[in-house]
């Protein structure tokens, strides 16, 4: 009796290394078997983790900002984001970095988010090592990557995306396949080889806006998105490429910070 060899998905880009894929769906595709995923949502997620790691504060992600989100952050003795719209004195931290960076007395801080928080929680479930990337800390991040990875294991980049409002599906954001983008061409110029084309076509994208980046940033749709809701200092935080020498890494249920 004969048996047909198990099918690989063309979509795991399990011949490569080096790998890179979009949103949860994305993560699914590539994160299993990886030994290190990094998440990358530039507006806002990540940008204000690296914010709060710089600042040794301990993120939690939680997809919903409701209800089950306060007993969340209640269990783990933190402080929750709320909306940017709803800072006050008595709130005063929020998905937007500059309230994070203003922050004082904060140890703890569970941070919503539908993007890249929902992504790093899904990814933890398959044991892989989760990071945190954006544009602050993409060099840093690679840094801390390969010298890390065991020998012969593969990376994942999971460029998180943002959602359509009117039915909630993907949409691929140039920010995050620029942050994508700088971190791999990190890893490129640590040594690392064996990328996927979808992982050389974000390094390549990084390398075309790196010298305008900062104004890329807001002439994006989620940039200009940002600036007319009147956070333009979000995205300005967001373009300070390789500001940050601090890799959060998802221990459990928290990023931690880990200075490289």
């Amino acid at each position: 009796m004969s048996y047909a060899s198990p099918v690989i998905s063309p979509y795991a880009q399990s011949a490569y290394a080096v790998r890179c894929d979009w949103g949860p769906v994305g993560a699914d595709a590539v994160g299993p078997g990886a030994a290190i995923v990094a998440v990358v949502d530039v507006l806002s997620f990540t940008t204000a983790l690296t914010v709060a790691a710089d600042n040794g504060i301990e993120v939690f992600p939680y997809r919903w900002r409701d209800e089950r989100a306060a007993a969340f952050a209640a269990e783990h003795d933190a402080m929750l984001a709320v909306g940017r719209q709803a800072v006050s004195p008595d709130q005063p931290v929020s998905l937007s970095p500059p309230t994070i960076r203003a922050a004082r007395g904060i140890t703890r801080l569970v941070l919503p988010s539908p993007n890249g928080s929902t992504v790093a929680r899904r990814l933890a479930e398959t044991g892989a090592t989760v990071i945190g990337v954006s544009l602050r800390n993409a060099r840093a991040a690679a840094t801390w990557v390969t010298r890390t990875l065991p020998a012969g294991a593969a990376v994942a980049v999971i460029p998180a995306g943002e959602r359509w409002k009117h039915d909630d599906s993907l949409r691929p954001a140039a920010e995050d396949l620029w942050g994508a983008g700088a971190f791999l061409q990190g890893l490129f110029d640590e040594g690392l080889d064996g990328f996927s084309p979808e992982a050389e076509l974000a390094a390549a994208a990084y390398r075309q806006v790196a010298p305008h980046l900062r104004d890329a940033l807001y002439a994006c749709a989620s940039g200009r998105e940002l600036t007319g809701y009147g956070y333009p200092e979000d995205v300005g935080i967001a373009s300070e490429v390789d500001s940050s020498n601090v890799v959060p890494v998802l221990d459990g249920e928290g990023f931690r910070p880990v200075q490289v």
